[in-house]
């Protein structure tokens, strides 16, 4: 077969490496889609509220590549949401020594 078909052989070949890589790697994956939202949050609070720069400049300093799908800056609480791929984090700030910390999430607390 690998003599008659020399491009299809090569094509099934590379998916197997990839599922095996991605098998290999499945605990790192499934992680992926809450750092998006975490990382948002976390750098844009510490961006905004212990560096003390711009709105503007903060929201371009945490732009990716995959987009938010959510964000929320509460000013009043200095208090950041970000919802990206379908996780939803929160940082706030605590204070000047302490800077901001990433708040738990309602699957975190649970036993």
């Amino acid at each position: 077969m690998i003599r008659r078909r020399p491009f299809a052989s090569l094509v099934v070949l590379i998916v197997l490496l990839l599922a095996a890589l991605a098998w290999q790697n499945r605990t790192h994956l499934q992680a992926f889609p809450s750092i998006i939202g975490a990382y948002s949050a976390k750098e844009y609070c510490s961006c905004r509220y212990v560096v003390n720069n711009p709105a503007d400049y903060c929201e371009a300093y945490v732009a990716q590549y995959v987009p938010l799908s959510g964000f929320f800056d509460d000013a009043a609480h200095k208090r950041v949401t970000a919802r990206g791929l379908g996780s939803t984090h929160t940082a706030q700030w605590l204070g000047p020594r302490e800077g901001c910390q990433l708040l738990p999430q309602a699957a975190d607390l649970a036993p």
